[in-house]
């Protein structure tokens, strides 16, 4: 089964391959990457495949237990784009060529001059000949990562701008969890790739994990009256626990429950707050162009409040809080 799978997957990689990724490599004249044009394609097929998957599974509980029901739907349309970009565009291809680049560089670099590339193996040698444990816990070490970014982008308020355009949506589901700006997303990639970089992450592996891992943040935003129990909600980032991350009452810079998949993470810096009932989504400090605008005018919006020099009729969200 398992089998026929990749066989299917290696075909419909293959095809793009042959007849996107290829011509468009000998129109511009980047034949040097033509070995690495297949990966990019299989990257691309796992995409779609994640998106169709979180669609599988989101969709039906958005349907049979909502939070809220909406008379229309507008709102989440440029959703939807953010995340087809963000899961099976230009931005997974566009990791893995940057992100292969630096670390084909880097370790030769440290090998000219006697040094050892970084690896989580040889940190952890009881890793070594477990790819699923060495992979488990490389996704652990990135959310833990992620959970300081998410948290620092709400205490530095310049930074906390550029996020609001994910948190303005009112009408949020599994869709809201690509919407960022862009340069947020560049600050995200960033500081995923130097933390990969520090501990080894095989390339290919890079984009994997981000799919696996925003499978659950899509979850964690579904608009589905959904809760894992009291254990399970201390396991893994449930829609309630981040559905709360996202309400006006503890939006803008005074927020909690950063994590994106292991609750682990706030409750060891106690910012973790359960079993909150399920509330409105939104952020009232955030202009109407990031909740109902263009992706067009979203990102304008950010850029404006980014560069805004602190203006008395500039929004200013509350501090960062501890847990309660």
């Amino acid at each position: 089964m398992l089998e026929a799978i990749e066989h299917l997957i290696d075909g419909a990689a293959g095809l793009l391959d042959q007849d996107v990724f290829l011509p468009l490599l000998y129109r511009f004249g980047w034949m040097r990457w033509e070995e690495l044009s297949f990966d990019w394609a299989v990257i691309a097929v796992y995409g779609l495949i994640s998106v169709l998957l979180t669609m599988a599974v989101c969709w039906p509980l958005e349907r049979l237990r909502p939070i809220e029901r909406w008379k229309d739907h507008d709102a989440v349309v440029w959703d939807i784009a953010y995340t087809l970009v963000a899961r099976a565009g230009v931005l997974p291809i566009a990791s893995f060529i940057v992100f292969y680049q630096v670390q084909t560089d880097l370790n030769q670099y440290l090998a000219l001059r006697g040094y050892t590339p970084p690896t989580l193996e040889r940190a952890v040698p009881a890793l070594i000949g477990h790819p699923l444990a060495c992979f488990c816990l490389y996704a652990f070490i990135l959310d833990g990562a992620d959970y300081w970014r998410h948290r620092l982008s709400h205490r530095f308020r310049r930074w906390y701008y550029l996020h609001a355009v994910h948190h303005a949506q009112r009408q949020l589901t599994f869709w809201s969890d690509d919407r960022n700006h862009v340069l947020d997303d560049l600050i995200t990639a960033l500081w995923f790739g130097a933390i990969a970089l520090l501990m080894g992450v095989p390339p290919l592996q890079f984009p994997l994990l981000g799919m696996a891992l925003r499978f659950i943040e899509s979850l964690s935003h579904a608009n589905a009256n959904l809760s894992y129990g009291w254990l399970g909600e201390r396991l893994i980032v449930s829609p309630r626990f981040h559905r709360f991350h996202h309400s006006p009452e503890a939006g803008g810079r005074r927020s909690c429950n950063y994590a994106a998949v292991f609750p682990f993470w706030d409750m060891l810096f106690r910012t973790a707050h359960f079993s909150e009932p399920y509330r409105p989504t939104g952020d009232a400090f955030a202009p109407e162009a990031m909740a109902t605008g263009s992706w067009f005018a979203q990102q304008c919006a950010g850029f404006r409040l980014f560069f805004h020099r602190g203006r008395p009729d500039a929004a200013v969200p509350p501090r960062d809080s501890a847990s309660r």
